[in-house]
């Protein structure tokens, strides 16, 4: 088992892009919402892997498993979205590439929007292939309990908090700086253009140069989505603590409170 550093593929595939493959073989496009949902209509060409299904394992042995039964090999081209703002779908490709799974990107809308545009779905079910695929862990990107406790006190690392604000209020990592969820996206699109996500970032005090590592309340679905919000603009170090505030708290960490919780500065928004 090998350790793989950077993905190759960008974090954010547009909606024109997948219109050009959608009938291309050499893709796979997954529909990560559940099973019901996805049996009233879906993208064309897409499969169903429910979010639940792979958190349902234990292991990256587990998921190598799940992702080889919806025909997914090493050298396969895959497209992931939700219709839940892109945070069940940034689960998935966060996986795929802690695994090593290189090609892989989110799309920039979610299953409402595609269909707002007016574009095709259906719901007749693609021939699924199974593939294989081999696991390379792309520890890089993976922070632990153990790894974020020793990682925060270094003054070039930024731990974010990616629950609503009165969660962050109540109870967090100490350390931490809250960019809600909400805060990432724009109309129309998960996330939000580049310039305006390097506008937040500076607002909140964020540099770029920094190592940056995000949570949020339990299985990291929150801040997989800001991961990826943090990659669309080429920050090279960042890295998601998968089991997040769930974990934390479990092992009887440190946690910090918000004196003040009446009040909150807006200015960044």
């Amino acid at each position: 088992m090998c350790s793989l550093s950077k993905e190759t593929t960008p974090p954010i595939i547009s909606v024109d892009y997948l219109r050009s493959k959608i009938n291309d073989d050499s893709l796979r496009l997954v529909d990560v919402r559940r099973e019901e949902e996805y049996n009233q209509g879906h993208i064309s060409n897409a499969v169903n892997l429910p979010l639940a299904s792979l958190l349902s394992g234990d292991s990256p042995e587990s998921a190598v498993k799940l992702f080889e039964e919806i025909g997914i090999g090493d050298d396969t081209e895959v497209i992931v979205y939700d219709d839940t703002f892109g945070a069940l779908a940034s689960r998935i490709v966060w996986t795929l590439q802690y695994i090593g799974h290189k090609n892989v990107a989110l799309l920039e809308v979610t299953y409402s929007q595609w269909k707002e545009l007016g574009l095709k779905t259906n719901k007749e079910k693609p021939t699924i292939k199974p593939a294989k695929h081999s696991l390379n862990l792309n520890s890089d990107i993976m922070a632990t309990a153990e790894y974020l406790e020793n990682a925060k006190e270094k003054d070039n690392v930024v731990l974010i908090d990616n629950r609503e604000r009165l969660n962050y209020l109540e109870q967090h990592i100490p350390g931490s700086i809250n960019i809600p969820y909400r805060t990432l996206a724009t109309d129309g699109k998960i996330l939000r253009t580049k310039e305006s996500m390097r506008s937040l970032l500076k607002n909140r005090g964020v540099s770029e140069d920094a190592e940056i590592i995000t949570y949020c309340g339990s299985v990291g679905t929150l801040s997989g989505l800001a991961y990826y919000a943090l990659k669309s603009i080429g920050i090279p170090n960042v890295k998601l603590y998968v089991n997040s505030f769930k974990e934390w708290k479990k092992l009887e960490k440190p946690i910090g409170k918000q004196e003040n919780a009446a009040y909150w500065d807006l200015s960044a928004d």
